[in-house]
């Protein structure tokens, strides 16, 4: 029988106090998945406009209910989302905003960012006519 050897062990998530940036980074790597998912449904519309006027009113048709409304507001943020995070993280692997407040200041930013981008973009789309 071999003898059991002691390895260090590698840190893992219950070993560090959760922070903001911590969860964010998570949330980054979720929406990332989401927007696959989100992906479909942009295919699905476009499959759709090229199909023809029925097919196309069907996609309309589950857009325009509360759940496809719904879905496009969360891909409408997971997009925003994604984008602002992914910009943080391209600052830091350029070797900068590694400071603690700089750190915190970018994770508000994404996720404020993220929020009022969405916000002001689903306004814009409903004011120019979206709504119908």
């Amino acid at each position: 029988m071999t003898a059991r050897i002691e390895r260090p062990l590698s840190p893992h998530m219950q070993a560090y106090r959760w922070s903001l940036t911590m969860a964010l980074s998570i949330v980054h790597r979720l929406t990332g998945i989401t927007l696959y998912f989100g992906t479909l449904l942009l295919a699905w519309w476009l499959i759709a406009v090229a199909a023809g006027p029925s097919a196309y009113a069907n996609v309309q048709a589950f857009t325009g209910s509360w759940i496809g409304r719904l879905m496009l507001f969360g891909y409408t943020w997971s997009l925003m989302h994604h984008m602002l995070s992914g910009v943080r993280h391209f600052i830091w692997d350029l070797g900068y905003g590694f400071t603690a407040a700089e750190r915190e200041s970018m994770t508000w930013a994404a996720l404020i960012g993220g929020v009022v981008l969405t916000v002001l973009l689903w306004i814009v789309a409903f004011t120019l006519g979206g709504a119908r």
